[in-house]
């Protein structure tokens, strides 16, 4: 089958951004479908000095890049209004992509299904929507809208609009679809595909010396957070624990940041300005180079700020880390507690308190064989639950029964 996939902030392994979409895209393709993946071109690179729209091809994928500005940096304005233009341009390119047998749009934004159901409208095609974060929930808990504003009001209505019509959607955790079916989405068409581990990319093994080498921790116990620098990370929590290892005169540990965001410079100053020796802020690193990186960290962080709403999250950087046998650290109360106490791959400690966190990462320093068993446990409930080939296996059989019920109908 031909999938027209959306996806504004597609991604490949060569950036430092979620490439869910380019893991799933491409095992579709190799599975023998044709897809059409609809962008923008913040995560490609500078991709547009010939025009509005540049059209490529990466690794079987048809990609159709739109010209869009965006960055993590942008404030909540420019952000919407960033989302609002890619509806726009999206919505004309999508009419000029030959006629797909499907149309699966992932969030977010949640403005993404406007031109993934205009283009399923127009074709009359099944439309699959995608999501990945409950917005507008998640903007008004963050403050980026309010509930109450002409624009807080239309955000619930497209929400629920989308969801009616959608043939089927897909939410990334129990939370998530928790808040799908609240906003009145029928649970019979509402399916759960999490984040994955990529199985193939990451694995346990050694520390890798070039790491060690250039970042400076040789003989080290490294703590590892990978990911976004922004208010929903909370990563300020990350640098005071790095402050508190100090004080107690834990020299062998250091706390290693890799990642971006519109938190970073401030975080960077404060830590200089306290003097924290023990904190690597590295920047973002492309994926292909995060294996090395996650192996060398003894321990891996899976942090949020203490926001209800992110508590719902499936975060890429967990699965990153389960397939790399290390143990993890959580600070969300919601699936990913029980994901790691259960299976014995780590430990939760309530969200933005940084003793907890010191002492967690110091139980699990002082006790190399409990961290081994964590590891090994990290691994095993990756391979078990999270592999990405046969999450993207029921993604596809999902796609196509959806696209086979349609054409028993006759349409």
């Amino acid at each position: 089958m031909h999938i027209l996939y959306l996806h504004q902030f597609f991604a490949t392994r060569d950036s430092s951004h979620p490439t869910r979409s380019y893991e799933f895209a491409r095992r579709m393709v190799s599975a023998g479908h044709e897809v059409t993946m609809l962008t923008g071109n913040s995560r490609l690179g500078a991709l547009h000095d010939d025009g509005l729209v540049r059209h490529f091809v990466v690794d079987g994928i048809s990609v159709r890049s739109v010209r869009n500005r965006y960055s993590n940096a942008m404030g909540h304005a420019r952000r919407i209004v960033s989302f609002a233009v890619f509806a726009v341009t999206s919505t004309i390119e999508a009419a000029r992509v030959r006629r797909p047998d499907i149309v699966f749009a992932t969030s977010t934004p949640l403005t993404i299904g406007v031109p993934g159901w205009i283009a399923a409208k127009v074709r009359r095609v099944p439309f699959v929507f995608e999501v990945r974060d409950p917005w507008p929930e998640a903007a008004f808990q963050m403050g980026a809208l309010q509930r109450g504003s002409a624009l807080g009001r239309l955000a619930l209505w497209l929400e629920r609009f989308l969801y009616r019509e959608a043939d089927a959607i897909v939410g990334l955790s129990p939370g998530m679809i928790e808040c799908i079916l609240a906003a009145g989405a029928d649970p019979g068409k509402t399916h759960m595909i999490p984040n994955c581990s990529d199985l193939d990319l990451f694995h346990p093994g050694p520390k890798d010396p070039g790491t060690v080498e250039r970042y400076g921790l040789r003989d080290l116990f490294v703590v590892g957070y990978t990911g976004a620098v922004g208010p929903t990370n909370a990563v300020h929590v990350i640098a005071d624990a790095a402050a508190i290892l100090k004080e107690r005169g834990r020299d062998d540990i250091a706390v290693l940041v890799a990642g971006d965001g519109k938190c970073l410079a401030g975080i960077r100053t404060d830590a200089q300005a306290r003097g924290l020796d023990n904190l690597r802020l590295i920047g973002p690193l492309p994926k292909t180079v995060m294996p090395d990186l996650l192996r060398t960290c003894d321990v891996l962080l899976g942090h949020l700020a203490k926001v209800p709403v992110l508590y719902t999250g499936s975060p890429n950087k967990l699965f990153d880390a389960l397939a790399s046998g290390r143990p993890v650290i959580v600070n969300s109360p919601g699936w990913t507690r029980p994901l790691v106490e259960e299976s014995g791959a780590g430990l939760f400690v309530d969200p933005e308190d940084a003793v907890a966190l010191v002492d967690a990462i110091i139980g699990i320093a002082d006790d190399p064989q409990r961290a081994d068993r964590m590891g090994k446990a990290a691994r095993a409930v990756a391979e078990r639950d999270f592999s990405r080939d046969e999450q993207a296996d029921r993604l596809i059989a999902l796609l196509q029964s959806v696209r086979d019920a349609r054409t028993s109908q006759g349409d």
